[in-house]
């Protein structure tokens, strides 16, 4: 059974799983002030489009689109199993969020992600995105790579 990529309640045994290992692998690479994670409740606000990816039914993976308000939006809580890594499910994500993006007709697409995390920095360079400067509510934080791509 393939990847599957679907739009889901962050409220759910699998998801709160995966929040938990992201939130425990952030804490191992990141004094307090440089983490920046949202709680799941802010995950359920209006504006925010959570999407799961499930192997088999298992829930593997997850992000959020969540939307400034100004024409961009932010992904927020992307994380896969480490167990499945390798299946592309952090693609299919992304695939899925740039396509609600474009649907939504939004102009951008930001993100902050840590120095220490290569993988995802590698990710989101493979779909276009450039380093930025802090944007929002972020300041400059030497731990901190802000990015973004502009859709058209």
């Amino acid at each position: 059974m393939p990847i599957t990529i679907a739009l889901e309640s962050p409220r759910q045994e699998g998801v709160l799983r995966l929040l938990d290992l992201s939130d425990a692998y952030a804490q191992s690479l990141y004094p307090p002030e440089s983490n920046h994670l949202v709680d799941v409740s802010m995950l359920e606000k209006a504006g925010v489009s959570f999407f799961v990816a499930r192997n088999e039914g298992s829930i593997v993976g997850c992000c959020a689109l969540v939307e400034a308000g100004d024409g961009t939006a932010e992904i927020k809580r992307m994380f896969v199993d480490p167990d499945t890594r390798g299946l592309k499910v952090a693609s299919k994500l992304m695939a899925a969020l740039e396509a609600a993006a474009a649907e939504k007709e939004l102009r951008a697409v930001r993100l902050e992600t840590g120095i220490y995390q290569p993988e995802a920095i590698s990710l989101y360079r493979k779909y276009g995105y450039l380093e930025i400067e802090p944007f929002g509510s972020y300041l400059p934080d030497p731990l901190s790579r802000f990015m973004e791509k502009r859709l058209t």
